[in-house]
């Protein structure tokens, strides 16, 4: 049975419309004129328990509203959702026992107390016995690398160290579901690949469902299995980055260190695609010529120091998806 059901789910804010300038204040105060935004219309979806889901799209496409519809936060219009048996805006209290939320722009800290002090009131707050909160504590604050956080006042840390320990909150009640909207803004390259690492080890061994939303498609490459796009809230997409990749495109990178500088000789089933020193892109189309078979004909007529192949960055196809769909 599926952990979180949606079905047909409807979410439409009316929003004032106003003139620009002085005269349009006024006329504004006189007649208000609204327009509707669809911020969900008809989504959709099932996730099962312990999948690691990317959800994407554009500004304003519907992504934060149906996570916290998904949370509680908001009731939507029209349409189903359960999680966990429960509906989240109805059985609310129950419904967040089993779940941890991250969001970027928020933090779910006190702002002026010491990190460890609102560590310790969400220990209350969820009710967390005393050997799972010090077992999380310690395991969160190694991985996520805060030990120097924890007594510093919120307000005193930079984004990066704030959205690290609004993580280790979450988790510190040990949630059946993660949702994190836009958890890496502001953190460093290292951050992120210890963050990345982090979420797989937690969903591998503790089987926490995982649904990621966010502008950074490494993020969704290097975590999630399974990708949804929505727009103007309308699922667009539902499946996996490879079959996307497949359905985008079939074209692909075989990037060579030549021993010497010069014009290397190509397959005619391959295109050079740029040429920077030593070091050459050649795009192909597995269907055409197999990446053995250009291998085998580049190393025969070029001298080679190393290559590899590469498919296109994720960045790229999704970008493709979007033009494809008359995504704005």
């Amino acid at each position: 049975m599926p952990q979180i059901i949606v079905e047909n789910l409807v979410k439409h804010f009316r929003v004032s419309q106003r003139d620009t300038g002085i005269f349009g204040a006024l006329r504004g105060l006189a007649h208000r004129r609204y327009e509707t935004v669809k911020a969900l219309d008809g989504v959709t979806f099932e996730i099962g328990s312990g999948e690691l889901l990317g959800y994407v799209g554009p500004n304003g496409a519907g992504k934060s509203t149906t996570v916290k519809v998904m949370s509680g936060i908001l009731v939507p219009d029209s349409g189903r959702c359960e999680i966990l048996g429960l509906v989240p805006w109805k059985d609310r209290s129950r419904h967040v026992r089993h779940l941890g939320v991250v969001f970027g722009q928020r933090t779910q800290l006190w702002w002026d107390l010491p990190v460890i002090e609102s560590f310790d009131l969400l220990r209350d707050i969820y009710r967390v016995p005393r050997h799972e909160y010090v077992k999380n504590l310690d395991e969160f604050v190694a991985v996520m690398g805060i030990e120097s956080c924890l007594d510093t006042p919120v307000r005193q840390l930079s984004l990066g160290q704030r959205m690290r320990c609004d993580l280790a909150g979450a988790l510190l009640h040990s949630p059946k579901l993660l949702f994190l909207d836009e958890p890496t803004i502001g953190m460093d390259a290292v951050s992120k690949v210890a963050f990345r690492q982090f979420i797989k080890r937690f969903n591998r061994e503790r089987e926490t469902t995982v649904i990621l939303t966010t502008h950074d498609m490494n993020d969704i490459e290097a975590i999630c299995d399974r990708l949804m796009i929505i727009n103007s809230g309308k699922l667009l997409y539902d499946g996996g980055l490879d079959a996307l990749r497949q359905q985008m495109s079939f074209e692909r990178s075989l990037v060579v260190e030549m021993t010497d500088a010069g014009s290397p000789k190509v397959h005619p089933a391959a295109q050079l695609a740029m040429m920077n020193g030593r070091r050459v892109h050649i795009r192909f189309d597995p269907k055409r010529i197999s990446a053995a078979a250009l291998i085998s004909d580049f190393t025969a007529h070029n001298d080679v120091d190393d290559l590899f192949v590469e498919d296109p960055p994720i960045e790229e196809i999704i970008a493709r998806f979007y033009e494809g769909n008359g995504v704005g």
